[in-house]
């Protein structure tokens, strides 16, 4: 049996998998410290959570969905506001709140746990998405990503 995790995780929980990760074990391995770690990392957050704010509110206002794991159920093809910067700004909210606990806690696993959260998320929801979007939206979406970067 073959097991196809691809769209089957929702986005937020997967973040929150990865946040756990790197929260418990900023005490079980070593971390780095620094003058000022905590106000970078929490302007970081605030990015993050000011992007990830603007696109909800972008797919909102385009009455599309949002449900990640139904990309082929999106009725529009938001190419403005937020969307103009990054393919994936919801993705891209979420790995500032990642990078920015990180960078709270200090957690040495950091180093392997947000290169592995930008993996997975590329592989299990990032690259699917974009096949549905083909398929969907085909010249329009190909002439989008050629203008704007899937990550930043």
């Amino acid at each position: 049996m073959k097991l196809d995790l691809k769209n089957k995780i929702p986005p937020p929980i997967v973040t929150l998998v990865f946040a756990a990760l790197i929260y418990l074990s900023s005490d079980l391995l070593p971390h780095l410290m620094f003058k000022g770690q905590t106000f970078l990392s929490s302007i970081i957050m605030i990015f993050g959570l000011i992007i990830l704010l603007l696109a909800v509110k972008a797919f909102v206002q385009f009455k599309t969905t949002i449900n990640p794991l139904k990309p082929e159920t999106t009725s529009v093809l938001v190419t403005s506001g937020i969307f103009k910067l990054s393919r994936n700004p919801m993705y891209l909210g979420m790995l500032l709140l990642i990078i920015g606990l990180w960078g709270k806690t200090g957690a040495a696993s950091g180093f392997i746990l947000v290169p592995s959260f930008i993996a997975y998320l590329n592989y299990f929801q990032i690259f699917p998405e974009e096949q549905a979007m083909k398929g969907l939206f085909s010249g329009k979406y190909e002439v989008y990503c050629q203008q704007v970067r899937r990550w930043l």
